[in-house]
């Protein structure tokens, strides 16, 4: 274990036994058999908290949430249990609020039975997150591994929609293009071969079903990395064809989508698939997003790149795009572009650079504090209203259509 993380494995006698009120951190997915967990082993639970402030506007899984930034107005001392993936991002903001004392859920959620209780989302599909949950907390007290939490394996930047604030900055592309099956597959073999543990793969676009070869792709995944959780990335505007599906059945695979209302034309077509070939998916409306999709050369100094680096709520998202491995989607596409200056510092090419491989791959993962590119994003952080160095605009609406590809400038 880190010692600076201050973070401790065993947690159930020191949360059973007198002292501050206990907190879980982040109101996501696992926050919910967190709390369940807790009660039954008779933990008393104050409440969630959470670093986007939109998610405290109401109570989750009958407990108060509390945006992050204000705790110590309610909680002046607080002991916390980190249900999030995020295990040291979470720890260093909270740190930096005053608190000193963390616990990991896996002893907690060492036996849990999602069968026992209704949750928000199904029980298969929760099953899946907190997978990925506990394989990032085990990783985290190995410092010896390579871990990917997730991989966003960009399988094109077409996408069926056009939003005009997209994050993945599809909204610029004027000729999108598909990556080849046999391009991801030699890319994803590298990376097993170099890191020790992928938890979940991603499988994204623009919209991923708007290459044909989708399916190919997410059973090719499937096949070599036969732990690991594989979720698919959708805006329902596309509804996958039957024998697409067959292929899936049995396997490891969660559709996550996204309903942005009318614009998600197929949406109840798709669910009625994926419920009829027992695909499992989870579907949420889409909510307002961080404005972080301005492509800008601030020329900020070495200690901004690294605050606005800290504060990024994508900088574990590993992103694969036509063989190169970034550490997030806003680097990845802003290079595709050509948005940004090519610089290699900003990734890892698998396919055409064999030699160190596997240091240039720990040190994208594991050593870098930030990325040239970080210097062309606004900054994209939990909670834009409190953070420091961010340029964007704050919360907006999401799934706002233009009608025509955005210019940026190319840089040679």
């Amino acid at each position: 274990m880190n010692d600076e993380s201050k973070v401790k494995y065993n947690c159930e006698q020191y949360l059973k036994s007198p002292g501050s009120p206990i907190i879980i951190v982040a109101a996501v997915h696992e926050a919910e058999a967190v709390a369940n967990a807790c009660s039954e082993k008779g933990i008393n639970i104050s409440g969630i908290c959470d670093s986007e402030k939109r998610k405290s506007e109401k109570p989750f899984n009958g407990l108060n949430v509390y945006h992050t930034p204000q705790l110590p107005k309610h909680f002046p001392k607080a002991r916390f249990i980190i249900a999030s993936q995020h295990v040291q991002e979470c720890a260093d903001q909270l740190i930096d609020l005053g608190y000193d004392e963390f616990y990991s859920p896996l002893e907690l959620l060492k036996n849990y039975d999602v069968n026992k209780y209704k949750h928000r989302v199904s029980s298969s599909y929760l099953k899946s997150r907190l997978d990925v949950c506990k394989k990032s907390h085990e990783f985290y007290f190995d410092e010896s591994k390579t871990y990917m939490r997730s991989l966003d394996v960009m399988i094109t930047t077409k996408c069926s929609l056009k939003c005009r604030n997209c994050s993945n900055l599809m909204q610029y592309y004027q000729n999108p293009k598909n990556t080849s099956l046999e391009k991801i597959v030699k890319a994803i073999d590298v990376l097993n071969k170099n890191v020790d543990y992928i938890s979940e793969f991603r499988v994204i676009g623009g919209e991923p079903l708007m290459n044909k070869d989708w399916a190919n792709v997410v059973n090719a995944i499937s096949k070599t990395n036969s732990e690991a959780k594989i979720f698919i990335y959708t805006n329902a505007t596309i509804s996958p064809k039957e024998e697409q599906l067959e292929l899936l059945q049995g396997k490891k695979v969660n559709f996550t989508i996204t309903d942005y209302g009318d614009l998600s034309r197929n949406i109840d077509k798709m669910t009625d698939r994926l419920n009829k070939y027992k695909l499992t998916f989870d579907r949420q409306l889409a909510s307002d997003w961080v404005d972080c999709s301005n492509i800008k050369h601030h020329k900020r100094s070495t200690s901004d790149l690294k605050e606005v680096f800290k504060q990024c709520c994508v900088k574990y998202i590993y992103t694969l795009l036509h063989g190169k491995l970034y550490r997030c989607p806003f680097i990845a596409n802003a290079a595709n572009l050509k948005a940004i200056p090519d610089n290699p510092a900003n990734y890892v090419d698998l396919l055409t650079n064999s030699k160190n491989i596997n240091q240039q791959i720990r040190r994208l993962v594991k050593n870098a504090k930030f990325f040239p590119g970080c210097d062309f994003c606004d900054g994209r952080p939990y909670d834009p209203s409190s953070k420091l160095g961010y340029d964007g605009r704050g919360m907006i609406a999401a799934g706002e259509q233009v009608d025509s590809p955005i210019l940026y400038k190319e840089y040679e």
